[in-house]
């Protein structure tokens, strides 16, 4: 009996080890953590609880019957983040650079078939130097498997992607379809061919850092949701970001207690500028709004002219999106568009209510974006919105121009409520461009046309650029203080906790991608 304990002790140490003591040195001198490390940091302390642990390859191809590693290359299991269940799966760079072979795959499966059964999110901690080349088209088969687990779990459980060390090929498929993306900065990279295949096909000379890094995936692309500073900090954030979630769509997300005090907000008042061509920064306004220190911006470096992330309101869980009118001067375009449209379609997903804040002069112009299509982007947001059937509330603050007033969450297409600042300018167009328009033949044959213009532009401003004819019609609400606005917001969402909405049966709708 000894001797089968011993046996299993040394199967277990063995495992521990990965691919032994000189690569995991290898590892941390590159700065990075390994697969059981990572885990052990994400993890509440002592709940992991490990699965597939002795499994090793099947190929014998190419010598690699001789080299077998415990577990081969992927630590996978479930444990909890601050008392809730979560299944992980962390790949060891260690074994094999990481390399995904069949049965990397089908513990990777295995956990996710798990966490759908379970109602439980998935982590996936991604450092792999992509397929196993020595067992062909199983591995790719394997990736092909796991990014139809993927596509299955999607909207059914929370899936989060934190890349910690080189994510290339067919590899990155998996982490595109997932809700989150995490990068570490200088230490994980994504793209589909990497600096010698973009060398040898287009003759351009790149870094993988800056082909397919966290700054620029961030930044450019769009790609990460998240650049971190260290993998420390990385998990950190997949912590914080599972607290404004919900388990599964079944689920609602954890309530943080809260006690009601003073709820106005009198900063508020003062924030919109007198000049309505003059910035101001969203993010004020949502930081008076919400509980203190509750922010959780998503995709803050990219897209700029439009802001999204998690907050909470009373305790409760919210999704945030607001027009940023000190960039671009929160116009729509198709970045900010795509942007906000896949936030709002995971927290639809995951019955996170939305609060819109709004202050949007119209779409980007340019040939620009209509040769790369703003209106089938744009129209991505617009039907995000639509299909929606999470509470949902918009906050005019200042201009709701054109077709992105009906965008922005607006009565017509479904919002719950519909508040308005005194500042908000309800219209078609700015003042400006409308008096041109509909007094043209006047301004032209005014002997001062600059002045006749102006004259017409306050004419035009006193019958539309205000909220009032909106409130009159019930497009809004209701027309409020700025400072009274939290206050409004806790008891709306309140009121609108058991919203039910039942849609027409459809296997599902086909939004323009």
């Amino acid at each position: 009996m000894n001797q089968k304990i011993q046996e299993l002790e040394n199967k277990i140490a063995e495992a521990h080890l990965g691919g032994g003591e000189k690569r995991i040195e290898s590892q941390h001198k590159k700065g990075k953590l390994t697969a059981r490390e990572r885990l052990h940091f994400l993890l509440d302390e002592g709940s992991f609880e490990e699965i597939g642990m002795l499994v090793t390859h099947r190929s014998h191809e190419f010598g690699l019957q001789r080299e077998k590693y415990s577990g081969d290359g992927v630590v996978t299991g479930y444990g909890t983040v601050n008392g809730r269940l979560v299944y992980v799966f962390s790949q060891d760079f260690t074994v094999f650079g990481g390399s995904l072979s069949e049965t990397h795959a089908e513990k990777i499966c295995k956990v996710m078939d798990l966490a759908v059964k379970n109602g439980a999110p998935v982590i996936g901690l991604n450092d792999s130097g992509g397929a196993r080349i020595q067992e062909g088209v199983v591995s790719l088969g394997g990736y092909a498997d796991i990014f139809y687990k993927n596509t299955i779990a999607s909207g059914v459980v929370p899936q989060l992607s934190a890349i910690m060390g080189p994510c290339a090929g067919g590899a990155v498929y998996s982490p595109a379809i997932t809700d989150f993306i995490l990068m570490v900065e200088n230490t994980s990279y994504m793209f589909v061919t990497g600096p010698n295949v973009v060398k040898t096909v287009t003759h351009e000379e790149v870094t993988s850092e800056e082909l397919g890094g966290a700054s620029t995936h961030s930044v450019k692309s769009g790609v990460t949701h998240f650049s971190c500073v260290n993998e420390i900090e990385c998990i950190t954030h997949i912590k914080k970001l599972l607290s404004y979630m919900p388990q599964n769509c079944e689920d609602n997300a954890p309530v943080y207690p809260y006690e009601m005090s003073d709820e106005s907000r009198p900063a508020l008042n003062k924030v919109i500028p007198d000049n309505p061509n003059q910035p101001y920064d969203i993010r004020e306004v949502i930081q008076e709004v919400i509980d203190e220190n509750s922010f959780l911006e998503v995709h803050k470096n990219f897209a700029e002219n439009i802001v999204v992330g998690f907050a909470r309101i009373a305790g409760r869980s919210i999704g945030i999106v607001a027009n940023q009118p000190a960039f671009l001067a929160g116009v729509l375009d198709i970045n900010a568009s795509t942007k906000a449209a896949r936030f709002v379609r995971f927290c639809d997903s995951f019955n996170v209510p939305l609060l819109v804040f709004e202050d949007v002069p119209g779409f980007l112009p340019g040939t620009d974006q209509e040769w790369n299509g703003i209106i089938t982007n744009g129209a991505k947001l617009l039907y995000a919105f639509c299909e929606a059937t999470v509470p949902r509330i918009t906050v005019i603050t200042r201009k709701a121009y054109g077709g992105a007033y009906d965008v922005m969450n607006s009565k017509h297409i479904g919002a719950d409520m519909n508040y308005a600042w005194p500042t908000a300018e309800i219209a078609v167009m700015g003042a400006r461009g409308a008096a041109e328009i509909i007094f043209k033949k006047e301004i032209s044959e005014a002997e001062n046309k600059e002045a006749k213009w102006k004259e017409k532009e306050e004419e035009y401003i006193a019958h539309f650029a205000n909220p009032y004819r909106a409130a009159e019609r019930g497009f809004v609400d209701e027309v409020i203080l700025p400072s009274e606005t939290r206050k409004k917001l806790i008891r709306s969402f309140a009121m609108l906790e058991n919203k039910a909405v039942n849609l027409p049966r459809k296997k599902h709708g086909n939004i323009p991608l």
